[in-house]
This record gives C-alpha cells, sequence and structure tokens, in this order.
C-alpha cells in the first residue's frame, strides 16, 4: 500500500515531494526481497526520495545493497526530527 501511495502520489501530482522512510526490520525487507527492491527503484525512477535508516540497515547487515539501489542511508534521528520540527507531512504505516 505505501509504495502504491508514494508511487502515485509523485506521477499525479498529489504532493510536489515525496519521501518514503525505510525504518527497522524493513530494512532487512528492502535489503534481501527482490520483489521490494524492483517497487523501491520504480518509486525512485519517478521521483520519490527514498531514506533509509543507518543504525537499522547496519543491524540487519544491508546497508550496502540499500545504497546501490539508490536509496539515500543515513542515520535518520535528527532529519527525522527536523522534518517533524518543519510542519512536513507525515503518513506512518
Amino acid at each position: 500500500m505505501l509504495v502504491m501511495y508514494a508511487t502515485n502520489a509523485k506521477i499525479k501530482g498529489w504532493w510536489n515531494e515525496v519521501n518514503l522512510i525505510i525504518w527497522g526490520a524493513s530494512s532487512k525487507l528492502a535489503g534481501n526481497d527482490l520483489q521490494v527492491q524492483a517497487a523501491i527503484s520504480e518509486m525512485i525512477s519517478h521521483g520519490v526520495h527514498v531514506e533509509a535508516c543507518k543504525k537499522c540497515s547496519d543491524n540487519f547487515g544491508v546497508s550496502e545493497t540499500l545504497v546501490n539501489l539508490g536509496i539515500d542511508v543515513r542515520y535518520m534521528g535528527e532529519p527525522f526530527t527536523n522534518y517533524l520540527k518543519s510542519g512536513e507531512k507525515v503518513l506512518t504505516i
């Protein structure tokens, strides 16, 4: 559902910018599942900015794989806090 919404939100112009953050065990799934990787690549090709928590992806040993997919892998505590403080809209699932 999240991949479909993020991709369509960007393609259809519902939002000017769409960022998707990969957290926790989702990092493991994204780093190991080829179908999920294809969906991420599609989102990125449509202009969705995909980020992942470096601590989470390091914990699951998938940081390098995520970087190679074009995902912005970084420690997300401060950036996410800045998103919230700046009034960015946040959808969590």
